[in-house]
């Protein structure tokens, strides 16, 4: 176990930094009007919906059953709900639209959805690769995979509240950067205590989370810059993405 150390946090760093190969978008479209921004995050909205509900809800029932992922699930949407309460307004100064400021604090909040999000992925990938290195690798391929349409979702509100790209990549990046430290919290820390239980409840916990950012700041803010009907089609589309990334990782 102890030889796959080294190659268990370069996969995870991998899988951190396709969330930031996703963010690279920014780079390569120009400031979106109201149409493309409400198709933009409705995808954004598909890609967290599916991986909550799919991915890591699901999975976390597996382990511990339906009644106790339930609270869990439950307990991540209170969490970020009181935190979306006491978190204070960012004032985008200079801006004229005033979706700004509330586009800023959903691309904000979205992003520490999806580093909390990482945080479970980067233990299992690390612990995976600790114990057989041949069955990391694939894991970590596929994690990555589906990080990069995260990266999107990540940097595309906050470019669009602030038209800074660097700014937008950086965060994305950061949230990425929230894998290899689940793999070194898991072999620093963790990796003792650690247990399928501990695992499946913090996994429900943030997907919880991630569904609660969707309804309360994302779908709101694509509707209000477009219609229902642009938001849709962008959460079918990343719903769609998902189903195919999730299907490369079964």
């Amino acid at each position: 176990m102890v030889e796959n150390l080294i190659p268990a946090l370069a996969l995870t760093f991998f899988a951190g930094l396709a969330t930031g190969l996703g963010s690279l978008v920014s780079y390569f479209i120009p400031k979106p009007d109201m149409r493309y921004l409400s198709v933009s995050l409705g995808f954004a909205t598909g890609v967290m919906i599916f991986v909550a509900f799919v991915d890591l809800f699901c999975g976390a029932k597996e382990v511990i059953g339906l009644t106790q992922a339930d609270v869990f699930f439950l307990a991540g949407m209170l969490t970020v709900y009181f935190l979306d309460k006491v978190v204070p307004h960012c004032h985008m100064n200079g801006q004229a639209d005033s979706h700004c400021d509330r586009l800023y604090r959903g691309g904000i909040m979205m992003t520490l959805g999806i580093a909390l999000h990482n945080l479970p992925e980067g233990l299992a990938v690390a612990l995976v690769s600790l114990a057989d290195l041949r069955l990391g690798i694939p894991i970590a391929i596929a994690i990555a995979i589906h990080n990069i349409p995260e990266g999107v979702a990540c940097a595309v509100p906050l470019y669009c509240a602030t038209g800074d790209r660097r700014r937008s990549c950086f965060y994305s990046f950061l949230a990425g950067m929230a894998e290899p430290l689940g793999a070194v919290i898991a072999i620093l820390v963790l990796l003792p205590f650690l247990t399928d239980f501990v695992l499946a409840a913090s996994i429900a916990f943030v997907s919880g989370i991630m569904v609660f950012i969707c309804f309360d700041e994302l779908i709101p803010i694509a509707n209000s810059y477009g219609d229902e009907h642009l938001t849709n089609i962008g959460l079918i589309a990343g719903m769609f993405v998902m189903m195919i990334a999730l299907a490369v990782f079964h």
